[in-house]
């Protein structure tokens, strides 16, 4: 229930990052991001729902991105350089039930990397929106 409880926060709250907030200091800065994506590509490639998706990724690639984009969408300094979330994703054919489970497991691994519940779905938040870039049908 909690998960859906907190996909729900995500589509009801996503907002942009402000200047002032405290997100990426809450989800434990440049370090925790990075031990947060470590986690959810372990998670993602354990998933039977979504496992396959990743089946051609470049995963050392894949890696290096989610915590450049992770680091910015919580408001760090770190700039993302990978392409457009709509080229990354075109001829993926992701449904929204694909991207549910990708939110499902990222908010495993934020558990398990102990990032406080209010502090997820403040992130959640804001990754939100890019589910219009990414779920194609």
């Amino acid at each position: 229930m909690r998960k859906f409880l907190g996909l729900a926060v995500v589509l009801l709250l996503s907002a942009p990052a402000q200047a002032d907030d405290t997100l990426y200091v809450d989800m434990g800065g440049k370090a925790g991001i990075d031990r947060m994506v470590d986690e959810v590509e372990k998670v993602y490639l354990a998933d039977p729902r979504i496992k396959d998706i990743f089946s051609e990724s470049n995963m050392e690639r894949l890696n290096a991105k989610l915590k450049e984009d992770f680091c910015m969408v919580a408001g760090g300094p770190c700039i993302y350089t990978g392409h457009s979330m709509e080229a990354t994703h075109k001829g993926l054919h992701l449904t929204n039930a694909n991207f549910n489970a990708l939110v499902e497991d990222l908010q495993t691994a934020m558990d398990t990397c102990g990032i406080a519940f209010a502090t997820q779905n403040r992130f959640l938040a804001r990754l939100a929106p890019m589910q219009h870039q990414v779920v194609t049908q």
